[in-house]
């Protein structure tokens, strides 16, 4: 079941008496406000970088154009359908996406003695990356927003997860050993995720 409670969605298993969702908003109100706030402030930054859009390490500035269908970078610009852009930007980006993180893949399996057998770029809701038994990868498109150490990592962080698929002590002390540094990559998406956002 799902509720609306003052601008907050609950979901709750089916048959749960309404009041529970009333409960559950009181009891995390401080909670669901500081969330609020910091997808509030998030929100801003993705607003501040107005006509730019940040590409691993790179900034490229976003141009629209009369009568384009279709985004397509330039240099170290992004021409872009007017209007509603985001649309198509995604579509660049999720194909850009897709050619990085396949060499990367390729680099690091290799790296590892493993090889990896099918990738998709989705967009994901509660994960930046996912590795299925098997050598199937799935990698969320925003990480081209971010730092490209950031990307090296989480591809780092699922190809360790074809030694180890759990986050053991001993899955972390591989990307110690096979990613100094994963610590601060980690942190940094912690801290910014929101951010990579259109």
């Amino acid at each position: 079941m799902i509720v609306d409670r003052d601008g907050v969605t609950v979901v709750m298993p089916q048959r749960t008496p309404e009041w529970r969702a009333d409960e559950a908003v009181a009891r995390l109100e401080d909670w669901i406000r500081a969330q609020l706030a910091e997808r509030s402030e998030s929100l801003a930054k993705v607003r501040s970088r107005g006509m730019t859009l940040p590409w691993l390490d790179e900034v490229l500035a976003i141009e629209p154009e009369p009568g384009r269908k279709s985004a397509r970078r330039d240099g170290q610009r992004v021409l872009v359908p007017e209007g509603d852009y985001r649309p198509a930007l995604e579509r660049l980006i999720r194909r850009a996406a897709k050619d990085e993180v396949s060499d990367r893949l390729d680099r690091v399996t290799a790296a590892c003695n493993h090889t990896w057998t099918s990738l998709r770029i989705g967009d994901m809701k509660t994960r930046w990356a996912s590795y299925t038994p098997g050598g199937r990868l799935s990698f969320s498109w925003r990480l081209m927003l971010a730092p490209e150490r950031v990307l090296e990592t989480v591809v780092w962080h699922e190809v360790t997860h074809m030694d180890v698929q759990d986050h053991s002590p001993r899955f972390w002390n591989l990307m110690d050993e096979r990613r100094p540094g994963h610590r601060e990559d980690h942190q940094w998406l912690r801290d910014h995720g929101r951010e990579l956002a259109l």
